[in-house]
C-alpha cells in the first residue's frame, strides 16, 4: 500500500429548496453527500495517516451555513456547518499522530456553473457585494487548499480559511460609499 499524505473533501451538492418544502429525504440525501461522505472519508483516510504519523486533512466547507445563510438554503447551511465542528473534532484528535485537519470557506466563486445557471444580472449582484469587486475564483480557492497541504502550515490545525473577497465583512452596502 502507497502512503496518503492529503486528503481535499470536495464533495457537494446545493440544491434550492425552502425547509417547508424539503422532504426528510430531501434532507437526508444532502446530509448524506455534504457531511456523512466527509465523514466517511475522513475515518478511511485516518488508518494510513494515522500509520505514518503525518497527513493533511482538507475540507471544503462554505461562508454558507457557519456565517450567512438565505432562504432555501437550510440543509446545505447545515451540513457546512457540520463540516466546520468535523474539522474542529478531528483536529483535536489527530493531532498526536500529526495530522493537521483543515478547510476552506469560499465565498462567491465564479465557476462555469454559475455562467451558465445564473447569468450576467446575478454575477453583478454578486460582485456589487463583496468589496473587492469581483467574484472569486477556482483558482483563489485551490491555492487556500495548496497552503494549507503545505509544509508553509504545518502549525496550523482545526481552522478555515475563508475566501470571499471580504464579503462578510461589511454590515451593509455602506463600504461602496469609501473612496476608491
Amino acid at each position: 500500500h502507497g502512503r496518503l499524505d492529503i486528503l481535499v473533501q470536495n464533495a457537494g451538492i446545493y440544491p434550492w429548496q425552502l425547509i417547508e418544502n424539503t422532504s426528510p429525504e430531501d434532507w437526508d440525501r444532502v446530509m448524506a453527500v455534504n457531511l456523512r461522505g466527509s465523514f466517511n472519508a475522513t475515518r478511511a483516510a485516518l488508518v494510513p495517516m494515522k500509520a505514518q504519523r503525518h497527513g493533511r486533512m482538507l475540507f471544503t466547507s462554505s461562508i454558507t451555513g457557519p456565517h450567512v445563510t438565505s432562504p432555501g438554503h437550510g440543509h446545505y447551511s447545515a451540513t457546512k456547518a457540520g463540516i466546520n465542528g468535523l474539522i474542529r473534532a478531528a483536529a483535536l484528535e489527530f493531532a498526536g499522530y500529526g495530522i493537521t485537519v483543515n478547510g476552506v470557506e469560499p465565498g462567491n466563486i465564479l465557476t462555469e456553473a454559475i455562467e451558465l445557471h445564473r447569468g450576467a444580472a446575478y454575477i453583478q449582484n454578486m460582485q456589487d457585494s463583496i468589496p473587492l469587486g469581483r467574484l472569486g475564483s477556482p483558482r483563489d480557492v485551490a491555492n487556500a487548499f495548496l497552503f494549507l497541504a503545505s509544509d508553509d502550515a504545518s502549525y496550523i490545525t482545526g481552522t478555515t480559511i475563508v475566501v470571499d473577497g471580504g464579503q462578510l465583512l461589511p454590515e451593509g452596502k455602506d463600504f461602496r460609499l469609501l473612496p476608491p
